[in-house]
């Protein structure tokens, strides 16, 4: 009898644990963030790699047709993803990011003559925000805010930059 029993609790025990956790499988993903989008008209997409349950490495690149922008008419930057939560890959979560942006200054003096206000810069930032993610772990939606530093601002850009958004994911 005692035979029996071992292999019953092994079985049992490997479906609960396969019901405790949804299928990690799909360890990469894809975003776009929607509120940025509705906000102010940038296109910025996201991709993000799951190294383990909680760890994930992505990058992030938006495009914006008015290079007067806060934060400039293109950027591209890396980042760097621990989440908390108690489902694996969602939760809340804490990230370090890297930014490269370009844009252009809008004020115009006439005392200096032409002026080229275009400006390319290197800013490190740190963030936070919660992700939510449908029972199959295939589609997420996440908010997330930043604050950041620019390493290089020229004299008429602010030392400071953000992000924030509204995310929604596809995860392959």
């Amino acid at each position: 009898m005692k035979k029996l029993l071992l292999p019953f609790f092994l079985l049992l025990f490997g479906f609960a644990q396969g019901q405790a956790y949804p299928n990690l499988e799909l360890e990469s993903e894809v975003k776009f963030n929607i509120g940025l989008f509705l906000a102010t008209k940038t296109v910025e997409a996201s991709y993000e790699y799951y190294l383990s349950d909680d760890v994930s490495l992505g990058g992030t690149i938006y495009l914006d047709d008015d290079p007067t922008d806060y934060n400039g008419n293109f950027g591209i930057g890396p980042n760097l993803r621990a989440y908390f939560g108690y489902q694996p890959r969602s939760g809340f979560f804490a990230e370090a990011f890297g930014l490269y942006f370009t844009g252009e200054d809008e004020i115009e003096t006439t005392e200096l003559g032409n002026r080229n206000n275009d400006y390319s810069t290197l800013a490190m930032g740190l963030g936070m925000g919660n992700k939510w993610t449908t029972r199959s772990q295939r589609f997420s939606l996440e908010v997330f805010g930043g604050f950041g530093r620019n390493l290089n601002p020229e004299e008429f850009q602010s030392d400071f930059m953000y992000r924030a958004g509204l995310a929604i994911g596809i995860r392959f």
